[in-house]
């Protein structure tokens, strides 16, 4: 499994946290790579002044990113990267697997938008996430005790339009398995991790289930 590159993706708030600790626990020691942790640390490196400096540093994080990717893969090893992937991200991982010799694989974790949108309310409130996913303007080390006026906090109709239209249920690359996390208590970390191991060897081969 040594250049293998799995993709956890899906909506915001359906687990993919959770995925990759029990791949790490089932499957690993895989190389982890998080866009979102690239985002958190340029915005503790170099703060942002408003809205606009903000979508620059997001746009730097995914250049962090992809580099690391390529870094990662030109180390060989098993690559696990865990991101709500679109077709934003799909033709540089993409290219970074053929030039790199890496076979992806795609877990797509999709759930019911009412539960989703209680789960990205409860993570903006959260103290453990990172402010300036929340904030237009951000210093490093800036607190905000009461994160529900934040203006990034998603409201229900801002989550429904990217919802239903960025395509975080639809990205694929390479074999896919998606898995429904609507109920965390009814996902079967077996049958997980068999269909998994079951579509790496699929990519392996360039067979299909």
């Amino acid at each position: 499994m040594d250049r293998v590159l799995l993709l956890v993706a899906g909506y915001p708030g359906t687990g993919k946290s959770h995925v990759c600790a029990l791949l790490q626990e089932r499957l690993g020691p895989f190389h982890l790579l998080a866009l979102d942790a690239a985002k958190e640390e340029l915005y503790d490196r170099e703060g942002f002044a408003d809205a606009t400096a903000k979508a620059h540093l997001d746009q730097a994080a995914l250049e962090l990113f992809l580099a690391r990717v390529r870094t990662a893969m030109a180390e060989g090893g098993p690559l696990l990267a865990e991101y709500p992937f679109s077709e934003k991200q799909r033709p540089a991982l993409a290219e970074a697997c053929t030039a790199y010799g890496y076979r992806p694989v795609t877990v797509r974790l999709v759930a019911e938008f009412e539960e989703l949108f209680a789960r990205q309310h409860r993570r903006d409130l959260d103290p453990a996430r990172h402010l300036g996913h929340l904030v237009d303007a951000y210093r490093p080390g800036d607190i905000l005790t009461d994160r529900s006026g934040a203006p990034q906090v998603l409201t229900r109709e801002v989550f429904l339009e990217r919802f239903l239209h960025r395509g975080y249920g639809e990205f694929a690359l390479g074999p896919v398995l998606e898995v429904d996390t609507t109920d965390f208590a009814l996902v079967d970390d077996d049958a997980l991790i068999e269909g998994i191991t079951r579509r790496i060897a699929e990519e392996r081969t360039g067979t299909s289930s």
